[in-house]
């Protein structure tokens, strides 16, 4: 057994002979796994631990697990392991392995954590999503990368017009399956898993698993070794849990008062619209907290500013949507509170699952107004249990709103510069958008007459329109 195999703290000494224990236990070997140690992952969670051995093994894997259970590496380990051991050459254009995400928060959160485990390894990465230059992706993955994150809509785009071939991916990854069902992605995934290649790997991972969601892995997995280390749609017993009955007009004064609590030193706030949280974060600003808000309306790179302001703690209050859900790993996030109670049920889960992540302890609070009952029962079906009632202020009267306020005009934020009648500055309908090819409306560029396909290409087909589907399901646009 060679020195690579038995690093410290992964073997166990009988006699003659070494156990391996830890990553290595796993099948995770060499500098992969001095990287893994580095990172600070010394012991395997549950889901790592069912997860990782299986597909070392080639298996296909159906998992369910809390949010903030280790679900990237679950995924990431096994991949990196097996692109490390073909070496650097690859195709242009194309990408070994595929991992979709629902939101550009997630996918980036995602690459963060496979660039740390894969330290000092020669694994290439790019991110494909929308909200920033498609050029600058375009160029990225030329060359071809090892590993694409992705979110579904702007990887259509790619795929379509012939900058990323997918029949070279070996390795195709859903992560939280159900969200990407919400947020109508679902025909999107079918039409990429059909271009990447027929002897795939594929891994769909999510803390909840609607029956949609079964029956999208019943076309996508072959024979899937499932794992489920938690009950659906459960939070981490680290979370305490709480409801707060107030009005809608009272619930700025009673956010302000709990936000008073020194011990309320890194909390998200979640709102069920964009200009909701908007809103939030003004009445903030009005009553001396400074905060930092992202949503679907923000730019990618104001967005990044805002989760990167929170995570390096300049901003210890964060408003969000339900776009921060899923993605958010900031270490220490003390609170989570739930100024509107979410559409979705399941949704509830994602957002307290930003708190007691890793074994640390976390406080999730709901303020909830009459008119939210129901969504509160719903959430309470879903995590099978009641939630305590910390306070209740529906006997209180409403606070008189500042006379000055009520004549100031609300205007809710947007840094989006809209030229040209699109956000992104490309132009409407079925323009050049630069790269000499028609983007939407018309065919994709390779099937044109007297075009050439591309080598190794599959036929990517659909629509034509926008996302395969035509008009963007409301939910995309959180």
């Amino acid at each position: 057994m060679t020195n690579e195999n038995t690093s410290a703290g992964n073997t166990i000494s009988t006699g003659n002979t070494a156990e391996l224990t830890g990553f290595a236990a796993l099948g995770i070997t060499g500098a992969l796994l001095k990287a893994t140690h580095g990172a600070g992952f010394t012991e395997p969670k549950p889901i790592q631990t069912q997860a990782i051995p299986p597909q070392m093994e080639g298996r296909d894997i159906f998992g369910i697990a809390q949010t903030g259970s280790g679900k990237t590496a679950a995924f990431a380990l096994p991949i990196l392991s097996k692109i490390i051991a073909l070496g650097t050459k690859r195709r242009a254009k194309t990408t070994r392995a595929l991992i979709l995400a629902p939101t550009r928060e997630l996918a980036v959160q995602i690459e963060d954590t496979i660039k740390i485990l894969a330290k000092g390894a020669h694994v290439s990465t790019a991110l494909v999503l929308g909200g920033v230059s498609r050029f600058s992706q375009v160029k990225k993955v030329a060359p071809g990368v090892d590993i694409l994150i992705a979110t579904p809509g702007r990887l259509t785009d790619l795929v379509r017009e012939g900058d990323l071939i997918l029949s070279d991916t070996k390795w195709l990854v859903l992560d939280e399956g159900d969200r990407m069902l919400d947020m109508g992605f679902i025909n999107d995934v079918k039409r990429i898993a059909k271009a990447t290649a027929p002897d795939r790997q594929t891994v769909l991972f999510s803390a909840t698993m609607p029956n949609e969601i079964a029956e999208l892995a019943k076309g996508l997995l072959k024979n899937p070794i499932r794992v489920e280390v938690a009950p659906q749609s459960t939070a981490a017993a680290e979370i305490v849990q709480g409801v707060v009955f107030a009005r809608t007009k009272q619930k700025r004064q009673v956010l302000s008062t709990m936000l008073a609590d020194e011990a309320m030193k890194s909390v998200i706030i979640f709102s069920r619209t964009k200009h909701g949280a908007d809103r939030v974060t003004k009445d903030l600003e009005r009553d001396g907290f400074k905060a930092a808000v992202i949503h679907g309306n923000k730019s990618q790179n104001a967005r990044q500013k805002a989760l990167n302001d929170f995570r390096e703690g300049s901003v210890r209050i964060l408003v969000a949507t339900d776009i921060a859900a899923r993605g958010i790993d900031v270490p220490g996030i003390s609170h989570v509170v739930n100024f509107d109670l979410p559409d979705e049920a399941e949704s509830y889960v994602h957002r307290i699952g930003r708190t007691g992540r890793n074994g640390m302890d976390g406080i999730a609070i709901t303020l909830c107004d009459p008119s939210e009952n129901s969504k509160l029962r719903q959430v309470e079906r879903i995590i099978r249990s009641k939630l305590p009632i910390v306070a209740d202020h529906l006997g209180s009267p409403d606070p008189v709103r500042n006379p000055a306020e009520k004549n100031e005009r609300f205007e809710p934020a947007n840094d989006r510069n809209d030229r040209n009648g699109r956000r992104d500055g490309r132009r409407p309908g079925g323009q050049n958008n630069g790269f000499g090819k028609k983007r939407f409306g018309d065919k994709p560029a390779f099937a044109g007459a007297g075009e050439r396909k591309p080598e190794g290409a599959k036929p990517f087909k659909g629509n034509n329109k926008r996302r395969f589907g035509g008009k963007r399901p409301a939910a995309r646009a959180a």
